[in-house]
């Protein structure tokens, strides 16, 4: 599969299941108190102020409670429809459109900070490197990457979900192997979290945040 194919198979998918998608994981955060405190801490290590970018970040729920920490946050996402949803919550901030492979609206070492929530999924394994790369090119030294993921070796495909007339893998990693290649994109790891799938709310698969700095 090209960049292209995945990249529009992407925003084909989440274009058509935006509504259903939000509603449903508006309390995601709320019901996921690990998941919060990882990305208050990842707001301590960026500082207050400072400017950051959600990247892949859909209906703008991290974007926005990042925002309420002090962040000077943008987000941006391949998908419209997340987007009409996201500017429509969070009145007062910014969110493009834009692939996460091509940052082209950020300078080389332009933001304190990068978050990619639970967006490497839909990735392709052989085009990690490139994405890896552009968080790093784009992020000031110093500035740290959160990044969060489902923990396994086998995608799991979703099929029509809420009935809508679309499919897409969600791809499981293993952090270890996440963590060497954020290494050889020249990131300096800082922490790892792995918690433990929660079946209450529908999760089969732990959650795995990483946090690596930006020498």
């Amino acid at each position: 599969m090209t960049a292209s194919d995945f990249l529009t198979t992407t925003r084909t998918f989440y274009d058509a299941v935006a509504d259903d998608y939000a509603e449903h994981f508006r309390d995601v955060l709320t019901v996921s108190p690990v998941d919060r405190a990882l990305l208050v801490a990842f707001a301590e290590l960026v500082g207050e102020g400072r400017r950051v970018a959600d990247l892949g970040c859909g209906p703008g729920r991290v974007t926005g409670f990042l925002a309420s920490l002090g962040l000077a946050i943008s987000g941006l996402d391949l998908s419209e429809s997340m987007l009409a949803i996201a500017r429509r919550e969070n009145p007062g901030i910014r969110f493009e459109r834009g692939s996460m492979l091509s940052l082209d609206g950020h300078g080389d070492g332009s933001l304190d900070g990068v978050v990619s929530w639970y967006s490497s999924i839909h990735t392709p394994v052989d085009a990690l490197p490139a994405l890896f790369a552009e968080f790093h090119r784009v992020l000031a030294p110093g500035g740290p990457l959160l990044l969060a993921f489902q923990v396994g070796d086998e995608p799991r495909r979703h099929e029509r979900p809420w009935g809508h007339a679309v499919t897409l893998d969600f791809q499981r990693r293993r952090p270890e192997r996440i963590t060497e290649l954020l290494a050889a994109a020249g990131f300096a790891p800082l922490s790892c979290t792995v918690r433990e799938a929660d079946p209450e709310h529908g999760e089969s698969t732990p959650h795995a945040f990483l946090i690596a700095r930006k020498p």
